[in-house]
């Protein structure tokens, strides 16, 4: 399973979306603020699954609206800290 498929699962499984919206999510959807499934407190919730699914450690000042402003820069970012 690559990285996107699994940040797919994850957010499938945090934010309670149906398998299919989460195989329509691709590079340029959209996150933070534009889904809202996706609001501050499930914020907390989805970094802590990708640590744990992932094996990765996010830092407090890592964390932005950046980062989570479109599937693929949260894909990116993921990818970097796990150095792909």
């Amino acid at each position: 399973m690559t990285i996107d498929d699994q940040l797919r699962a994850i957010l499938r499984d945090v934010l309670g979306l149906s398998a299919d919206r989460a195989a329509t999510i691709d590079a340029g959807t959209p996150l933070f603020g534009a889904m809202p499934e996706l609001d501050s407190m499930a914020v907390a919730g989805l970094l802590t699954e990708i640590e744990d699914r992932l094996h990765i450690l996010i830092e407090d000042d890592e964390v932005g609206g950046e980062m989570l402003e479109t599937f693929g820069s949260l894909s990116a970012f993921v990818k970097g800290k796990r150095g792909e």
